[in-house]
């Protein structure tokens, strides 16, 4: 399938601010890319790309006072296959782990592992271990856990979430990563292009967020929010939570004053008959 993405976001800078972006397509889906895939921002501002230390490619710019316009329109290829499940894939022992996927298991901004801990393993400890464990914290976090956007707030982490039982996209993924990282199963969070491709529309387009659990030596995609398989996910950026993956930070204060998110299908064009 051919889905089309993008974004338009407009600021207004009263002053001017320095800017890091995280709105590429990311390094391992570029291959998939039909269509250059550029941050464009209005005005000629100059900017320059750096890779984080979680390989997603960043976009750092200074933007002068007054009206700021960064978008994007690019053409990916997607398999349309939907999310494989992880049912009766085992868990790697830590001591076969990876040395870069150990940090997946540390607490972190919004994963508070120490707290959660005893919470887990209460939970979900006598659980048989592998991938069945994970849809089961994937499962609970997606019965107990209200969806609403008037629920988010940039503090709320897993502890809040666990203890409210209410959040956006980003807080059901905190709280599975946290629960999955309390039972020794390294997990990261993600962010990425998710439309509403073959099931119904729901709300308009926003940037959204799933987890991977590490998983019989590679990762495998989760999403408590939503808690079914999809097609049409594209990563943007991972992280160990939302702090690493934040679409745009800036140093600085500046007034968000439009917000669209584009994931289409495109019909594809037949071949020219001989």
């Amino acid at each position: 399938m051919l889905i089309r993405l993008g974004y338009d976001l407009q600021f207004y800078v009263p002053q001017p601010l320095s800017f890091v972006a995280q709105l590429h397509v990311h390094p391992s889906r570029v291959a998939d890319l039909l269509e250059p895939d550029l941050v464009q921002l209005d005005g000629g501002i100059p900017s320059h790309e750096y890779s984080d230390t979680f390989g997603n490619l960043c976009t750092r710019f200074v933007a002068p006072a007054g009206n700021l316009r960064i978008h994007n329109s690019t053409l990916v290829h997607d398999s349309g296959i939907p999310d494989p499940e992880a049912h009766g894939v085992p868990e790697v022992p830590i001591e076969q782990l990876p040395d870069d996927v150990l940090r997946f298991l540390l607490a972190s901004r919004y994963c508070e592992v120490d707290l959660l801990s005893p919470i887990a393993l209460d939970l979900f400890g006598h659980l048989p271990k592998g991938g069945s464990r994970v849809h089961a914290i994937v499962e609970w976090v997606n019965q107990k856990v209200k969806f609403g956007y008037a629920y988010a707030r940039p503090t709320k982490t897993a502890l809040d979430v666990y203890t409210e039982r209410l959040g956006v996209c980003r807080d059901f993924q905190h709280l599975a990563v946290a629960f999955c990282r309390c039972l020794n199963i390294p997990a990261r969070y993600v962010a990425g292009y998710l439309g509403d491709h073959g099931v119904p529309y729901t709300t308009p387009m926003d940037f959204s967020a799933w987890f991977e659990a590490y998983l019989d030596g590679k990762g495998w995609t989760f999403d408590a929010r939503h808690n079914r398989p999809r097609v049409g996910r594209v990563l943007m950026a991972t992280g160990r939570d939302a702090a690493d993956v934040a679409f745009l930070t800036s140093f600085g204060t500046s007034t968000l004053t439009k917000f669209e998110v584009t994931s289409d299908e495109v019909p594809e064009t037949p071949a020219p008959t001989p």
